[in-house]
C-alpha cells in the first residue's frame, strides 16, 4: 500500500483509512476485528473512528466503537496511525457534547481510556458548533497537542468558510492548526470541488473524505423499487433517515445505472470504480472505506492499485458533473 503525506505534516498514512463506524452495531466484535485484520493485510494503517460510534447508535452504545478498537490493538499500537473525534453527545447534559474546552478535554480522557492509548495520532472535531467560539475549541486543541495527548487536529463536517476562518484564527493566534479535513465526498456529491478541494490543495491541508461509495448506494446492489435492506446504513437505527435523504432518490438510482455501465465497460466492480475516482482527484489524501464484512474491503483494497484511464474518467465526469452543484441541480 502505498503511503502519502497527511497534508503539509511529515506523518506519512496509507492511501486508503479504514472507517470504523460500523463497529459495535452493524457488525459484532468478532466481524470488527476480521474486518481490522483484512484491512491491516492489505497494508491500511491509517484508522479512522469517533467517541460518538458505532453509527446508528445513541448515548447508551455512544464509545462501544473506540473500546473494540482498543482491544483489537493490544501489542500493536505503534504500528497504526489512530484518527478519532469528538462532538457527539456523550450523555444527558449539555455539556456532554459539543466543541467546548469542557468537553474536549473530557472527551480526549475518555477517548485515551476506551482506545487504552496514551496519545492519540489525529483528533478531530466532528462538526461545527455554533455554540462554542472557534478559539476556545482550537486553544483547547492546541493544548492537547502542547500536552503529547494528541499528535496533529483536524475537522470533520466543516463548511469551507468556517475550515477557512479556522485556520486564519489558529495562524493568527500562534495555535496548531487543522492539518487535515473530513468531509463527505464521491461521484453523487461534489461540492467540495467548488471551493474546498481548491483551498486544502492550496493551503497544504490533508482531504480524508468519508462516503466514497454513497453509503453502499455506489456497490450497486440496492433496488430502487425495493425496500432498503435490513442492516445496510439506509435501516440502521437513527442514521437510516440521513442516508435515506442523502441518496435514496431516483436521480441517484438512474446515476448509478449509468455508472454500473461505465464500470463494466471498464472491467471493474462498481465499488473499485468509485473509490480509485475519488482517489484520483486532487487535494485527495486518504478516502475512509469501511464494511460490515471483511471481504467487502476487496473491492476498495484494489482501488489502491487501479488507475483510471482518461476515457473513463471522462465519461464519469459528465454522467456526475451536476452533483458538483447539490441539490439545487436536483
Amino acid at each position: 500500500m502505498e503511503h502519502v503525506r497527511l497534508g503539509r505534516t511529515g506523518l506519512q498514512v496509507s492511501k486508503l483509512c479504514l472507517g470504523t463506524m460500523t463497529f459495535g452495531l452493524q457488525c459484532d466484535e468478532v466481524a470488527s476485528f476480521s474486518i481490522l485484520d483484512r484491512a491491516a493485510e492489505g497494508g491500511i494503517d491509517f484508522l479512522d473512528t469517533a467517541d460518538a460510534y458505532p453509527l446508528g447508535g445513541d448515548t447508551g452504545t455512544a464509545g462501544r466503537t473506540e473500546e473494540i478498537i482498543g482491544r483489537w490493538l493490544k501489542g500493536k499500537r505503534d504500528r497504526f496511525i489512530v484518527a478519532t473525534k469528538c462532538f457527539g453527545q456523550m450523555g444527558p447534559a449539555p455539556f456532554d457534547g459539543g466543541n467546548s474546552r469542557k468537553h474536549i478535554m473530557s472527551a480526549v480522557d475518555a477517548s485515551l481510556r476506551r482506545l487504552q492509548t496514551d496519545y492519540i495520532d489525529l483528533y478531530q472535531l466532528h462538526s461545527f458548533d455554533p455554540l462554542t467560539p472557534i478559539d476556545e475549541s482550537l486553544g483547547a486543541l492546541d493544548d492537547l497537542v502542547r500536552m503529547g495527548k494528541v499528535r496533529y487536529i483536524g475537522c470533520s463536517n466543516f463548511l469551507t468558510y468556517r475550515l477557512v476562518r479556522a485556520i486564519g484564527r489558529s495562524e493568527t493566534l500562534g495555535l496548531a492548526r487543522f492539518d487535515s479535513v473530513q468531509p463527505r465526498y464521491n461521484l453523487l456529491f461534489r461540492q467540495i470541488e467548488r471551493e474546498m478541494l481548491p483551498f486544502c490543495e492550496e493551503e497544504g491541508v490533508g482531504v480524508i473524505p468519508y462516503n466514497p461509495i454513497a453509503g453502499g448506494l455506489l456497490s450497486g446492489k440496492h433496488v430502487r423499487n425495493a425496500a432498503p435492506t435490513e442492516g445496510t446504513r439506509f435501516t440502521l437505527g437513527t442514521a437510516s433517515k440521513n442516508y435515506q435523504d442523502r441518496y435514496w432518490h431516483d436521480r441517484e438510482f438512474d446515476t448509478v445505472e449509468n455508472l454500473q455501465k461505465v464500470a463494466d465497460d471498464a472491467g471493474l466492480p462498481l465499488v473499485t470504480m468509485a473509490v480509485a475516482w475519488v482517489l484520483a482527484q486532487q487535494a485527495i489524501t486518504a478516502p475512509i472505506i469501511g464494511a460490515s464484512r471483511p471481504d467487502q474491503l476487496d473491492a476498495s483494497l484494489a482501488a489502491a492499485e487501479t488507475t483510471l484511464a482518461p476515457d473513463v474518467l471522462q465519461r464519469l465526469d459528465e454522467l456526475t458533473h451536476d452533483y458538483r452543484m447539490g441539490d439545487a441541480a436536483r
